[in-house]
């Protein structure tokens, strides 16, 4: 016992927990980074058509169209365009989205993401 020095290092319990959080992170950041990709493409769709002035006066309908072209091409599932709202505000249109993503993460544990955005249509 003489001889005997301070173990150092983690124990069997610090390195599971580690492990467990480590695990943890890992889980939620694989079920959310579809999600975030999803809404990437979202965004980019209503402010590249709200880019577009030649839809200043255009109607909700021609708007909600060109929306869901986009849609259908980036296989947008998560938001339906009769979910976006389109209002006249100042003599310009605003495109607005409010809807969240529930998933799904072990047992009875889920996850709920919610988006939400206003883009301003512009004018020439």
């Amino acid at each position: 016992m003489n001889g005997r020095q301070r173990q150092q290092g983690m124990g069997l319990w610090s390195m599971l927990f580690v492990f467990g959080v480590i695990g943890f992170v890992a889980l939620v950041t694989i079920k959310c980074t579809p999600i975030y990709l999803a809404h990437l493409e979202i965004q980019t769709a209503v402010n590249d058509v709200a880019a577009d002035s030649s839809y200043a006066n255009a109607s909700p309908f021609e708007i909600r169209r060109a929306l869901q072209r986009r849609f259908d091409i980036d296989d947008v599932k998560q938001l339906k365009t009769k979910d976006i709202k389109i209002q006249r505000d100042d003599n310009t249109r605003v495109i607005s989205y409010d809807y969240e993503v529930r998933v799904a993460l072990f047992a009875n544990l889920s996850l709920v993401i919610q988006f939400k955005d206003a883009v301003r249509v512009q004018t020439s």
